[in-house]
């Protein structure tokens, strides 16, 4: 992880499960909402577009409510890009390592410019290095394994 770029988030976490079951988490409705915390109607196909239900986030001025989102680009199993709102792009990554998966997570087009886009930075990057990886972690944990998980 590197707090190098200013206007983007970048996050490399091992998980210690297939990608099959990480990709069902980032791909599945119900499974995404347990983690990330949004209610949401992401279906992996380029063009979806979906909406995530926000909570409020008083410090950075956000109201909360929905977010328009738009799947960008899928390669099953292996990427996954959307869209997050009007100006930032969100993809995820995964790279089979060993008996689990690398996640890289990037979080891009935040406008140094802009303050409020400088804190949502801060906040949302304090978010995806810490509560996020933990909630992501717990919930593979519960998953069940199906038999293609071990391939």
């Amino acid at each position: 992880m590197t707090d190098d770029d200013p206007a983007a988030v970048h996050v490399d976490q091992f998980l210690a499960h297939p990608a099959r079951k990480v990709w069902r988490a980032l791909t599945e409705p119900a499974l995404l909402e347990r983690w990330i915390g949004m209610p949401n109607d992401i279906k992996p196909v380029v063009g979806h577009r979906f909406e995530l239900l926000a909570e409020p986030v008083p410090a950075a001025g956000f109201a909360g409510g929905p977010v328009a989102c738009e799947v960008l680009e899928v390669e099953p199993e292996r990427k996954l890009s959307i869209r997050w709102g009007p100006q930032w792009t969100v993809t995820w990554r995964l790279e089979p390592e060993g008996t689990g998966t690398r996640l890289f997570l990037s979080h891009e087009g935040f406008d140094q410019d802009d303050e409020f886009q400088r804190v949502s930075r801060r906040i949302m990057g304090s978010g995806w290095r810490s509560h996020v990886p933990r909630a992501l972690t717990r919930l593979l944990d519960t998953l069940p394994d199906y038999p293609s998980d071990q391939k």
